[in-house]
């Protein structure tokens, strides 16, 4: 694979996946939010993050949780691979929010879509108002509804 391929994609796991859809789903119809870390691109941990302004729209980061985790990549040796919340209403796809306040750049934007029956989650590199989509993997294989 090149790395061109590689900076394209983002892989996931089938249990963080999972993870993903369920946080989406466990406060629905509100938004979700929070982080996936690791090391080599690799996820091995996730965070989730209340939703400080508990909106049906957009989401912020309770501050101390956010720190917390921050903390706690930083003990550990892992580095922030993605940044999630939910659309619980709308497509996978940043808004114009979202891509105002993308305010990390190396970061994947991951947003999980509970628009449809069957979730939907897409990546997406935001870079000073630039949207280029990833394709999303799951144990190797592309996640449903991706590259719309």
């Amino acid at each position: 694979m090149t790395r061109a391929e590689i900076q394209g994609r983002i892989d996931l796991d089938r249990q963080t996946f999972d993870a993903l859809v369920a946080h989406a789903r466990s406060d629905a119809p509100y938004e979700v939010c929070g982080f996936l870390a690791g090391a080599d691109g690799q996820v091995n941990r996730h965070y989730q993050i209340p939703n400080a302004a508990r909106s049906m729209t957009f989401y912020t980061m309770d501050p101390k949780a956010m720190l917390r985790a921050m903390n706690d990549m930083d003990d550990s040796g892992s580095e922030l691979i993605a940044i999630y919340h939910s659309h619980t209403h709308t497509e996978a796809f940043p808004s114009a929010t979202d891509v105002e306040l993308a305010a990390y750049p190396d970061a994947v934007y991951l947003i999980v879509s509970l628009q449809d029956d069957t979730p939907v989650v897409r990546g997406f590199d935001i870079v000073e108002g630039k949207i280029t989509e990833r394709s999303v993997f799951v144990d190797g294989a592309q996640a449903p509804g991706g590259n719309r």
